[in-house]
């Protein structure tokens, strides 16, 4: 028997990388799906690849715009019913990203698409969830909201840090509401968003990161423990990786 079944997920930034893996997995364990990012196109694409048929939605939506969220989760909740797990997933960065080249513009895209998304999200969705009094929400934050380097840049590890202290509160206020908040940081990861690298990665590097699907299954992990099981965070590394 699926693991899963019957269970309704909700996952951001589905269009590829992280989200499509694991949407693909949590399909594969029964559950019903929907897959949103701002790209319409791409989650059409995604959505075709995925041929998840009636256990599948896809919805676009700017999680940045307060009032696109709320008008996701009407519509995903409209369609299946409720939605028993969030996957914020959705994140990005920019090239120009050392401290000296942000702009109040960049800044507030970076904050906006790596915090404040995730914050409408859990804001939309928790009231449902408190009502059934069971609900879980994993957000995938990245190592840079635990150590902070000029990697990733001021700002992002600025708004990733800032989502860690959001799912701590959060899972504190609501745990006895039957919520669990999880947070998972991979380090880095072969995705799409490397391509907004300031240096490009050669395939040798690449090689030995992790891969998508590696954090998909540590999402789905989470997901598939029984409700008596917290797992307030996970890190996931390269193993080549040092963490300090």
């Amino acid at each position: 028997m699926t693991k899963l079944a019957g269970k309704c997920v909700l996952i951001t930034g589905g269009g590829s990388g992280i989200g499509l893996a694991a949407a693909r997995l949590f399909l594969l364990e029964g559950a019903r799906v929907a897959i949103t990012g701002r790209d319409g196109a791409k989650l059409e694409r995604a959505a075709s690849a995925l041929q998840g048929k009636d256990r599948l939605i896809h919805r676009p939506a700017d999680i940045s715009d307060a009032g696109q969220v709320q008008t996701l989760i009407e519509a995903v909740t409209k369609t299946l019913g409720r939605i028993d797990i969030l996957v914020n997933n959705a994140g990005l960065n920019i090239k120009d990203r050392k401290f000296q080249q942000l702009t109040p513009e960049s800044w507030k895209s970076l904050v906006g698409g790596n915090l404040e998304g995730a914050f409408y999200c859990m804001k939309a969705v928790l009231p449902q969830m408190q009502e059934r009094k069971d609900g879980l929400i994993i957000n995938v934050n990245s190592i840079s909201g635990k150590r902070a380097s000029p990697l990733g840049g001021p700002a992002y590890a600025a708004a990733k840090f800032g989502l860690r202290g959001l799912a701590m509160a959060v899972a504190a206020e609501e745990k006895d509401n039957g919520i669990r908040v999880s947070s998972i940081y991979p380090g880095e990861v072969d995705t799409p968003i490397l391509e907004n690298r300031p240096a490009p990665l050669s395939e040798e590097h690449r090689r030995t990161i992790l891969q998508p699907e590696d954090v998909a299954e540590a999402i789905l992990f989470v997901a598939t423990l029984p409700a008596r099981v917290a797992i307030p965070e996970l890190v996931i590394m390269p193993s080549k990786a040092t963490y300090i």
